[in-house]
């Protein structure tokens, strides 16, 4: 744990403000879950809370399902990072951060459907350098709220998506957001 020096007193309502420079640092918004836990020498912890990390298993194996039946690169990510990836090169994706522009197409809903030369492609990690030659992702919404994605990517010109990809993505998120619903 890192100490930050921040001192914070508890109002008379039991609420503490997280400062915003921490806030920023760490993407948590006006309405972001966080999940609170203690431990033995009295310590309080705040952590992010992702429906999405609960089905941390699940997750996992149905992107090696669909990265098996797809033959490309499936990902699962909540709005912060990539949960579940599997497929040929999936290792440079697992617990990385998710992009903003990520984020962003996550939390307004918007799905990508991109191949060659199209435009409409965005990195799925922060650290990611190497551009896709095609890319499929759907926002994963359960209860009415976006909770993350489901990805399938091509790095290469033969990894061409099509409409049985877009119905593989489209059954992946319909799943998942019904199985978090439970």
């Amino acid at each position: 744990m890192k100490a930050t020096g921040i001192v914070r007193r508890i109002d008379d309502l039991g609420r503490v403000v997280i400062p915003k420079e921490i806030r920023r640092t760490l993407r948590i918004k006006e309405g972001t879950p966080l999940e609170i836990f203690t431990d033995r020498e009295g310590e309080i912890i705040l952590k992010k809370y992702s429906p999405i990390g609960e089905l941390n298993v699940f997750a996992k194996e149905y992107a090696e399902a669909l990265a098996q039946s797809s033959g490309m690169v499936a990902c699962i990510t909540d709005h912060d990072q990539v949960v579940a990836a599997a497929g040929q090169g999936s290792r440079d994706y697992l617990g990385k951060a998710i992009s903003g522009q990520l984020e962003e197409a996550i939390s307004g809903r918007k799905s990508v459907f991109a191949n060659g030369n199209d435009r409409h492609r965005i990195p799925v990690t922060q650290e990611q350098r190497d551009p896709l030659y095609s890319q499929i992702m759907q926002p994963i919404i359960s209860a009415g709220d976006a909770v993350g994605s489901v990805i399938l990517m091509g790095k290469n010109e033969k990894d061409v998506m099509g409409e049985s990809e877009k119905m593989l993505i489209q059954t992946a998120t319909g799943f998942l957001g019904r199985q978090m619903e439970q």
